[in-house]
C-alpha cells in the first residue's frame, strides 16, 4: 500500500515509520501550523529534517504557518473547551493531509499523532474517519502507542531534538505554567 504518513515531529516519527515501512511504501508530510512560538517551529522542522534524511525517508513538506488564523480560531474555542482546540488541530492537519494523499494519488493517510499516549486517540481516529469519507482516502488506523516508548528510545539514542509540549501555546501553558503556577 502506498501510505502518506503525516508526522508531527522527528520523535514521533521514529518507531512509526520503522515498522509501518517494513509492510508499506510510506511517504511522510510534514505540516504543523500549531507548533509556537516559531522559533521552537523552525527548532522541530530542523531536527524532523536531519532525521529523515538520516533514515532516507521520502518527505513532502508543507511549509504554511497560518498563525494569526489559528490563533483567532483557537482561543475561540478554547475559551469554550479545550477539547475542541485540540479537535481542531486534529482536524487542521488530517484534513490537510488527506487532500495531499487525494492529489498525489495514495492509497490511504495517516498520522504520527496515533503514538502519543497523552494525545485524544479516540478523537483523532473519529476525525480520520470523517474526513476519509468527505476526501474519499481511506484513513488508516493503527493503535501507534504500543510503539511510544521503542519511539522515545530510538529518539534518544539518536539524539534527535525531543519537545517538551505538544505544540501549541495552549500545550505549552499547560505543561510549565498550569502545571506549577507558583513558580
Amino acid at each position: 500500500m502506498q501510505l502518506f504518513l503525516h508526522a508531527c515531529c522527528a520523535p514521533c516519527l521514529t518507531a512509526p515509520y520503522k515498522h509501518l515501512s517494513h509492510e508499506h511504501h510510506v511517504t511522510v508530510f510534514w505540516y504543523n501550523p500549531n507548533i509556537q512560538p516559531y522559533r521552537e517551529y523552525l527548532r522541530r522542522l530542523r531536527a524532523f529534517r536531519e532525521y529523515t534524511s538520516r533514515i532516507n525517508a521520502e518527505v513532502i513538506y508543507d511549509l504554511s504557518y497560518p498563525l494569526e488564523k489559528w490563533l483567532h480560531i483557537t482561543s475561540q474555542l478554547s475559551m469554550q473547551n479545550n477539547v475542541l482546540r485540540c479537535r481542531y488541530c486534529y482536524a487542521d492537519r488530517l484534513y490537510k493531509t488527506a487532500l495531499k494523499a487525494r492529489e498525489m494519488g495514495y492509497d490511504a493517510f495517516t498520522t504520527t499523532l496515533l503514538l502519543a499516549p497523552y494525545q485524544k486517540h479516540e478523537i483523532i481516529r473519529e476525525i480520520g474517519q470523517i474526513i476519509s469519507q468527505k476526501i474519499g482516502v481511506p484513513f488508516y488506523y493503527i493503535d501507534m502507542r504500543e510503539w511510544f516508548d521503542e519511539a522515545e528510545d530510538m529518539a534518544r539514542k539518536a539524539g534527535i531534538y525531543r519537545q517538551g509540549y505538544c505544540g501549541c501555546i495552549y500545550s505549552e501553558a499547560d505543561r510549565y505554567w498550569r502545571e506549577n503556577p507558583e513558580k
